[in-house]
């Protein structure tokens, strides 16, 4: 089978792929973070960028900081994952040979994918690929695909009610997502995955497909948007609520779910 990204056809016909892929690097670019008060290397966060802003985005929003000022025992990354990665379909081949297993040379062991908006539906497709690689997710207010199909879930009754039927996932990238969803996250539930969403956000209909398939204490709302601000506060509901657990708490969670 050709690789996920390959599926991604009606997403990728866009004017901004020949502009976007002629900015592609190889090894991606990225930031990293160190936690000034750990000097193991065992838990990693991987950021994962949206359309706008860049991978710069995460520190001058106070997300790093965030992570500093509740100790919590993580270093981060942010690799610059931009939509040209996206348009060429490398993205999961540069994050796995440019950021994943360097990150497995170095002793981590925890690695856990907080993607926002694009970065959501990356982190996903990332995980369906390479399951191995990832202990948890968080999904901000996450792009999940377009209406027609999220439509034709919802009049099904939702996840647990629709039949994904026959299809060719090379071609059909939507269905196949929505069938890794269906699969190993509503029926029989694979590792932690956290999702925060803005009530006005204009992806909201996936989103509250979603939520209907993940523990309540999983999901966080506000009321706003698209936007940084709704960003921050749902990053912030997460780390106050448990969110990035250690390893052996998030195996006993998954276990707990199945």
């Amino acid at each position: 089978m050709k690789t996920t990204f390959q599926m991604l056809g009606a997403l990728l016909l866009l004017p901004l792929y020949a502009s976007c892929s002629l900015f592609n690097k190889a090894p991606m670019e990225m930031v990293t973070y160190d936690h000034p008060n750990s000097s193991t290397k065992e838990r990693l966060i991987v950021f994962m960028r949206g359309m706008g802003g860049n991978h710069y985005s995460f520190e001058k929003e106070g997300l790093v900081a965030d992570i500093f000022e509740r100790h919590a025992p993580f270093d981060m990354v942010a690799p610059n994952a931009h939509f040209g990665y996206y348009a060429d379909r490398s993205l999961i081949k540069r994050m796995k040979e440019d950021v994943i297993d360097p990150a497995h040379a170095q002793g981590y062991k925890e690695i856990w994918l907080i993607g926002f908006s694009m970065g959501g539906l990356g982190a996903l497709l990332y995980t369906i690929d390479h399951p191995e690689d990832v202990q948890g997710i968080y999904l901000v207010a996450p792009f999940l695909g377009y209406r027609s199909l999220l439509n034709e879930i919802a009049t099904a009754g939702g996840v647990h009610h629709w039949e994904p039927g026959n299809f060719d996932p090379d071609k059909k990238w939507q269905r196949m997502l929505w069938r890794w969803l269906k699969q190993n996250v509503a029926e029989q539930p694979t590792k932690p995955i956290y999702l925060g969403y803005g009530e006005k956000d204009p992806y909201v209909d996936g989103q509250r497909l979603l939520a209907q398939v993940l523990p309540p204490d999983r999901v966080f709302t506000v009321p706003g948007g698209h936007d940084y601000e709704s960003f921050k506060r749902l990053w912030d509901k997460f780390l106050d609520n448990g969110g990035c657990h250690p390893a052996d708490a998030a195996e006993t969670d998954a276990q707990a779910q199945r």
